[in-house]
């Protein structure tokens, strides 16, 4: 089994799960839209960091986020500074940031007209998504059960981030 499809098999109901909590909110609606990227405020600067560890061409997003958030007049601290060296871990959580671009592609077509989408619009390029499955496997390939178990370990903690910083949201 690729590592790929490890991620995707181990991680589906946390995926599930996260898409289901961040599917409540009406991206139409300003105010809605806005605690929507605030959450996603509090999950993306991190997750990112770790992921540009192992796959330094990773094209941030956050800085795309913080423009949005301050065009609906929103506070934007992103700032995370990640010195650390990528470890399996880190492969998860490239898989979960690069995955979330895919849904964003589709989310950004929900959100209401004259609302920024920079963020959500961030869609992969040409065959990025295919480079960065293949790098995933690549990393993977030889390595011990251990190594794998650690990757997934990361992927499931970088969808426990994201399912955190939703309901922090919800909360308010």
């Amino acid at each position: 089994m690729s590592a790929i499809a490890l991620l995707r098999s181990e991680t589906a109901a946390s995926h599930e799960a996260v898409d289901s909590i961040f599917g409540t909110h009406d991206l139409g609606d300003a105010a809605a839209y806005g605690r929507f990227l605030q959450a996603h405020a509090r999950a993306l600067p991190q997750a990112e960091a770790m992921a540009v560890s192992v796959w330094p061409a990773l094209r941030r997003r956050t800085p795309l986020l913080a423009a949005d958030l301050g065009a609906l007049g929103l506070p934007a601290e992103l700032a995370v500074d990640f010195g650390g060296e990528g470890t399996p871990a880190h492969w998860g959580a490239l898989y979960v940031v690069e995955g979330s671009r895919l849904g964003g592609g589709l989310l950004a077509k929900r959100v209401g007209q004259g609302l920024p989408v920079a963020y959500l619009s961030a869609v992969h390029e040409p065959g990025e998504w295919r480079a960065m499955r293949q790098a995933i496997d690549q990393a993977a390939d030889g390595q011990d059960k251990g190594w794998l178990e650690e990757m997934v370990a990361g992927a499931q903690a970088t969808f426990a981030l994201y399912a955190a910083a939703a309901r922090d949201e919800r909360a308010v």
